[in-house]
């Protein structure tokens, strides 16, 4: 069944950084195969039928770059390429702000992400329509110490309750809006889009994600994604 227009999703593919941490590559850009690690995160979301809109937001001096890009894969959900702020907080409020009307959901996504499924995001947005918020993360692997300024441990923090906060991230347009309102009149820069919505006391469930939907940050992530993409093509 056709969704209804209210429930559609726009998604907003958050390409703005300056990979610092690659040692001077631009992480989006790098090959993935054929194309550019950012052109897969796209076609991630192309495919995806619930969402009707994608904005891709970038760095002011790379729009058209990206202008072109979107226009050689032929994208048919991009409607914006957006200049981004200087946080990936701003960032993703420019990319709300240019999502067009009739969206009910917003699903924010890393550009860096390229391995997203059909089944993550699914049950992603399956989670965010029953709750108003939901995030794809998986339980962490590895034992986490807290550290004190010293760098001597601090703390042991039990696993069980441990999860790696992946993306997309998926809200309730009018509750995104609300949260980012409330950061705006009270000065909240944060890192997560969830934690927006946990500062006004909103509730974020976690969507089960899977190990290979990685964030391309170093070097090593690169080498790491071409390992999976001989698996995944």
């Amino acid at each position: 069944m056709e969704l209804q227009r209210q429930e559609q999703v726009g998604a907003i593919i958050v390409a703005a950084g300056s990979s610092t941490r690659m040692e001077g590559q631009n992480k989006l850009l790098a090959l993935l195969g054929q194309d550019p690690v950012v052109a897969h995160s796209i076609a991630a979301l192309e495919r995806q039928p619930e969402v009707g809109a994608i904005v891709l937001v970038t760095r002011e001096e790379d729009l058209p770059l990206y202008l072109r890009l979107v226009e050689q894969l032929g994208c048919q959900k991009v409607r914006t390429v957006c200049k981004g702020g200087a946080t990936r907080q701003q960032s993703v409020w420019a990319g709300v702000s240019a999502l067009p009307e009739g969206c009910g959901y917003v699903a924010i996504h890393d550009g860096a992400r390229p391995f997203l499924s059909r089944e993550v995001f699914s049950r992603c947005l399956e989670c965010a329509r029953l709750h108003g918020a939901a995030t794809a993360a998986v339980p962490v692997k590895d034992t986490i110490k807290q550290a004190g300024p010293d760098g001597r441990v601090a703390g042991t923090p039990d696993r069980s309750g441990l999860w790696m906060v992946q993306t997309p991230q998926i809200f309730r347009l009018g509750l995104y809006r609300q949260a980012m309102a409330h950061a705006r009149e009270n000065a909240l820069d944060v890192t997560d889009d969830c934690q927006l919505v946990e500062a006004i006391g909103g509730s974020v469930y976690l969507s089960m994600g899977e190990y290979r939907n990685i964030k391309i940050t170093t070097p090593e992530d690169l080498t790491v994604a071409r390992a999976f993409w001989e698996e995944w093509k």
